[in-house]
This record gives structure tokens, sequence and C-alpha cells, in this order.
């Protein structure tokens, strides 16, 4: 390993990095912030700010992005932009190899935790043809089977009293909004980058609720001429870790509180409906298209509704590392047929072979380069599972399917937000509503059904199927008796079922 006199990462060392790794070869004074982006984390770094940084190696676009906070949880990413000049190491690993760069499409970093006013002012004043986010669906603050937005909310309480000094993703938007159209001036695009179903349509749909709340005459307008185009996105992006920022010092010789690593694979499907001008992202491997529906459906039910599946029982059989966990036989069998099951529920899609596509997401969550944590995909499940793993369900018990894989993964959910295994030790529950989810699972002894009862999760056509209901309860006390054992019974029920047809 080379022995690098190690530098901080800024835009003043840039020279002296670039003998030692891959770093903007473009000139990042001449570029414009045209792209404003809310929720600045792993995933957008290794993902959209990726595609933006190729186009700009290729000479084929002068935008820039503008990274946005907005709540104190952004203040460690606001300085490590600010220290750093929005420059980054991303490491992008297979199986086999890794590669290292620099990138540099983010400029700038504005970070308004306390409310937006002035915020608001500027992106609305400057030339921002583009806000996009990527803010988890937490972030959307939406409630109930329809997925409205949920108007006691604290921030958008707060946002309702106080609408010009926002503090909610959908205050802020609505208030650059209100801002460009009461000077005539375009709208911009608001592009939504997170894993929800129709994450453009949801969002056009929130801001438009709290619009009419507001300022309905500005929401009229918006509803008519605003665009919010679905897109779909992928990239298995784990989180930061000091390990990980050793290896880049260590490596490279570079000093990077936030670097990111990632996988080598890099999906990026978007509807072409943008009313302010947009980059050629296709250059850069970006898919446009007039629908993304099929595409986003077979992603969130297969890659990540697959992600929430393997990783409960996971945690509950010991494993920390995803792709430790893919190398025990029975999870992978489990995730095989997990799949499997669901895969009626995605229908075809155009250009893609779905076989194919579950045999590369077996190998993509199998990389052992990535190290993704199981904890990480455990976070945030009752934000996760209605959408990816509950609506496919609903879909496929109103057909007359069985869905055991899918009942099995539900009962280890609920077994693991007990908050302790069965050696008493303490699982740590990541989620918005974890009081109420561990309060559920722990009424839980021979039904499932309290944790049933919790609202905006479960849709009446699974609460009403005693079949999948019965099956839930079957493998919830097999699995709180032992793990193991039962997901072995789950795949050895399986195979004889398969003998029998």
């Amino acid at each position: 390993m080379p022995n690098y006199v190690p530098f901080k990462l800024t835009a003043d060392t840039l020279p002296s990095l670039s003998g030692r790794i891959t770093c903007p070869d473009y000139d990042r004074n001449t570029l414009h912030p045209r792209i404003a982006h809310v929720g600045v984390g792993g995933f957008h770094r290794a993902h959209f700010a990726v595609y933006n940084d190729d186009l700009l190696r290729m000479e084929k676009s002068d935008w820039a992005i503008d990274g946005i906070g907005l709540t104190e949880g952004d203040r460690k990413m606001a300085e490590t932009m600010d220290e750093q000049d929005g420059l980054y190491t991303l490491i992008s690993r297979s199986a086999e190899d890794e590669q290292a760069r620099i990138i540099g499409s983010i400029m700038g970093f504005h970070f308004s935790p306390g409310g937006a006013r002035e915020l608001c002012e500027l992106i609305a004043s400057e030339d921002y043809r583009i806000v996009s986010l990527t803010v988890t669906e937490k972030g959307y603050l939406l409630k109930g089977d329809n997925r409205d937005l949920d108007l006691d909310a604290p921030p958008v309480v707060h946002d309702l009293q106080e609408p010009e000094n926002p503090k909610s993703v959908v205050g802020f938007l609505f208030r650059i909004a209100q801002k460009r159209l009461a000077a005539g001036t375009p709208l911009p695009t608001f592009l939504s980058c997170d894993n929800i179903p129709h994450n453009g349509s949801v969002l056009r749909k929130i801001v438009l609720q709290y619009g009419k709340l507001v300022d309905p005459k500005t929401a009229d307008v918006l509803e008519h001429s605003g665009c919010f185009p679905n897109s779909m996105v992928d990239r298995i992006t784990p989180g930061t870790t000091d390990s990980l920022r050793d290896y880049v010092q260590e490596k490279w010789g570079i000093e990077d509180s936030w670097p990111v690593v990632c996988e080598d694979f890099i999906q990026w499907v978007v509807e072409d409906r943008f009313c302010n001008g947009r980059p050629a992202w296709e250059e850069a491997g970006a898919v446009f298209v007039d629908d993304v529906t099929p595409y986003e459906r077979m992603k969130i039910r297969l890659l990540n509704g697959s992600h929430s599946a393997l990783a409960y029982i996971s945690y509950l059989l010991d494993h920390r590392d995803v792709d430790r966990a893919m190398q025990d036989a029975d999870v992978r069998s489990f995730v095989q047929k997990y799949m499997a099951e669901i895969e009626p529920s995605v229908g075809e899609i155009p250009g893609i072979d779905l076989k194919d596509y579950q045999r590369i997401l077996v190998e993509r969550f199998s990389n052992p380069a990535i190290r993704d944590q199981v904890l990480r995909l455990a976070e945030d499940g009752s934000a996760k599972l209605p959408n990816m793993v509950l609506d496919p369900v609903s879909e496929l018990l109103s057909e007359g399917n069985s869905c055991s894989f899918a009942a099995f993964a539900v009962a280890a959910w609920i077994r693991f937000l007990k908050g302790a295994d069965d050696r008493g030790e303490m699982i740590p529950v990541l989620d918005p509503r974890a009081e109420e989810l561990t309060a559920a699972a722990k009424a839980c002894d021979n039904s499932v059904r309290p944790f049933l009862e919790l609202p905006s999760l479960f849709h009446e056509v699974i609460k009403q199927n005693d079949s999948f209901v019965g099956e839930m309860d079957k493998w919830f006390q097999k699995i709180t008796a032992e793990p193991r054992g039962a997901l072995r019974a789950l795949l050895e029920e399986h195979e004889a079922e398969e003998k029998r047809k």
C-alpha cells in the first residue's frame, strides 16, 4: 500500500491529490448551481450526485448541485460539506474490485434547521431549475392507508402557522413555488429520489394538500403547471463508518470526514417531465421513460422488500452483515423463495427478465466488499414495510395466492420489535414509531392480532385473511421459540409442498 502524505480533502488540496486518485478534471469555478437537493446523505452522494459528476466529466453540462439541510440531523453533513468544499471520496466495490474517485458535483450546502425563511428567498430568487430530495419516506410525513399528509405532525403544524418560515419539506417546496409564482419566474421541477411508489405523485399530492390550506390560488397554479416526475433509484449504499474513514486515509492519504462506499451497480429510471430544463443525464446512463411505474414496482417489491424480509430473521440469527447473512444457506434460500413468491405482483417489465433480475439481486446482496449492515435494512420498518411488503401481499391475497414467506418475514419483524433476543440482549429498534411498535409486539402472545390493530400499517385485506394471519401466528410462535428451527421448518414445508405439486 502506498505511503502517502495525508491531505485534508478540500478544493485547495485537489491538485496534490490528483496524482493518487481520480479527481474532477473540470473547472468547478465555471459551474452553475441549478439543482437544490434536500437530504444530502450517503445515497444521494452515491447516486444522483454521481450521475451529475459523470456528465460534468464528459463536458456535457455545467449544472452543479447545492445541498439543503432542513433538520438538526443535517448539521454534521453541513459542517463536512463546508469544510471540504462539497468534495468527498466515493468507493464503489464489486466482489472482485474497487474504484475510487473524488466527486465534485456538489458546490455548496445551505443549512437552516430552525426555519427556512431566508433559504426560501435564496432558492426562489436564484436560477435553480430543479429542487430534488432524498429524505426517506418518514420525511414525507405521511399517514393512513391513503398516504395523506399528516397535518398533526409538528413540522406541518408549525408551517401552517408560519408558512413563510417552513420547517417541513412540504412547506419548503410550497413556499418556493409561492415565491416563484409571485415574482413571475418559472417554477422549478420538484424531483423525488426516494424509495416510495409513485414518489413524484405522492410528493405532488401532499404539497397540494398543504398548499390548499395555506394559499389556494398558488396551489391551483401548481396543480396545473407544476412538474413532479416519478423516478426509480437503485444503488446499495451502506452507512459510513470510522473504519471506512480510516481506510480512505490509509490507502489514499485522504482525510475525508464523510466518504461514501457503495456497490458498483447503479440504476436511475426517470419520467421525462421537467418544466424548466434538465441536464442530459441519459448520457451518463440514466433512463428516461414516459411511465416509471413498472420499474419502481419491480425495484421496491423485489429489492427493497427482500431487504426488509431478510433483515429481521437475519438479525435474530446473529448476522450483522448482509453478505454474511447471505452466506447462510437457509437465509439465502429464504430470500430466493421470498422473491419468487412476490414476483407475480410485479407483472411484466419492459426489457427486463425478472428471473435474471432476481439472480442479480442475490449476487448484489452477497457482495462481500460492501459489508452492508443488517440493522440499516431493519431501520424504519413502519415506513418501509407497508409499501415494500404489505402492498404486494395485499394484492396477492386478493387474487387467492398464498404468501407463506411474506407471513414469515412479517412475523420475524414483530419478534424483532420486542426489543430483546432470546438471550435477553437488547435489540436496537430504530423507527419513528419505536415505542408504539415495541409495546404492540410485546402484547403479542398466542396471536399477532394486537400488532395488526396498529394504525396505518396493515390493509384490511390482510387483517381479514384468516389463513395469512394464521400463518403469521404460527411463524411468530416458532420464531420466538427458536429462530433457526422456524426458518428450516418453513423451508422444509415449502419443499414438501413443491413435491406434492
